[in-house]
């Protein structure tokens, strides 16, 4: 519980969903020094000042990961980092390519350096379930992050700058994921599904956010943590939530898998299996192999993907996450409009 206390936190991308789950989490308990937001949109961080306006100790700076310098000023004084900017939408950045490279790839890069720059302790980057064998660019410029901030760790310096990645699937009512589109098309009556067959890992906001907070606490620098979650299919999940709409079957869209992938039978050989997680660590020759001793290798071609995971949630469990979360689902889906 001292981790974090009465040190200078920055989250980038800190007025999404993430962001203001591990600010709201973090002031409450770890009573930092100062936590500030990067973000590049003003009236976004106006409607999170007004949120947080019970804390004093919370600020916002305004600025891109793609600005290096920018991210250099803000990062002066600060000792931890989450880095959960992004761009994200899959349909958008096979649309976008190079939008997506410029934030993912080259705000990754950015942010390394400003981080060495300014000896910052620690950097948590949030990654995602389709930077593993990524079929869309949104997985593939995520990857490419992941190998940029395990890699930081050899030349990080006299600073001893420490990068770690955290690696998750879908995250239930996150602004723009499929939990708020469902509620809102519930008032239509009708579901549009991809294919029966789906299956997604899913996260809620406070676990992701214990997790990050979790691997900063535990981070020996390069490693990628992998939350054990539960897998559920995407009917069972819009039968859950509303089992008298139809459903309408419109076909799997550009950059979409049938199931996800978090760890796969490549990684599987660096992979350590823990009681809460799986840790990939890195083949570097830094790496020491003595790290995580407390957990065990994984079998020969293990693979972790949603359809064959050994975690399910079923319709009933998830109607218990969702019941005093609904009122606020149906707002960033209206929100989003």
């Amino acid at each position: 519980m001292n981790l974090f206390k009465n040190k200078v936190i920055l989250v980038t991308g800190g007025t999404g969903s993430f962001g203001k789950e591990f600010s709201k989490i973090v002031l409450d308990e770890f009573k930092p020094a100062k936590l500030i937001i990067y973000s590049r949109d003003e009236y976004k961080q106006f409607e999170m000042k007004q949120q947080f306006s019970g804390y004093d100790n919370i600020r916002f700076f305004i600025g891109d990961v793609r600005d290096k310098d920018r991210l250099a000023l803000a990062l002066q004084g600060v000792d931890f980092v989450v880095h959960a900017a992004a761009l994200k939408q899959v349909s958008a950045m096979e649309y976008n390519p190079a939008e997506a490279i410029k934030t993912n790839i080259l705000g990754a890069m950015n942010l390394i350096e400003a981080a060495m720059k300014n000896k910052i302790s620690k950097v948590v980057a949030l990654s995602t379930d389709k930077a593993c064998n990524p079929i869309n660019l949104y997985g593939a410029t995520k990857l490419c992050a992941d190998k940029l901030f395990v890699a930081a760790n050899s030349y990080s310096g006299e600073g001893g700058t420490k990068f770690s990645v955290v690696r998750y699937g879908n995250v239930i009512g996150s602004r723009g994921s499929v939990i708020p589109f469902f509620l809102s098309k519930k008032r239509e009556g009708v579901f549009p599904l991809t294919d029966i067959r789906m299956t997604r890992f899913w996260i809620t906001l406070d676990q992701a956010v214990e997790f990050v907070i979790k691997s900063f606490a535990r981070m020996h620098g390069g490693e990628i943590f992998v939350p054990k979650i539960p897998s559920m299919k995407i009917i069972d999940l819009a039968k859950a939530i509303a089992p008298e709409c139809k459903i309408k079957i419109i076909g799997i869209r550009p950059g979409e898998k049938l199931h996800e992938v978090m760890i796969s039978e490549d990684d599987s050989r660096n992979t350590k299996e823990l009681a809460d997680c799986f840790v990939i660590q890195p083949v570097f020759n830094w790496w020491n192999k003595n790290n995580h001793t407390q957990g065990k290798a994984v079998p020969q071609n293990f693979r972790y993907s949603s359809d064959t995971n050994r975690i399910w949630l079923d319709a009933g469990k998830l109607k218990k996450l969702l019941k005093n979360d609904e009122k606020n689902l149906l707002r960033k889906t209206d929100d989003r409009r």
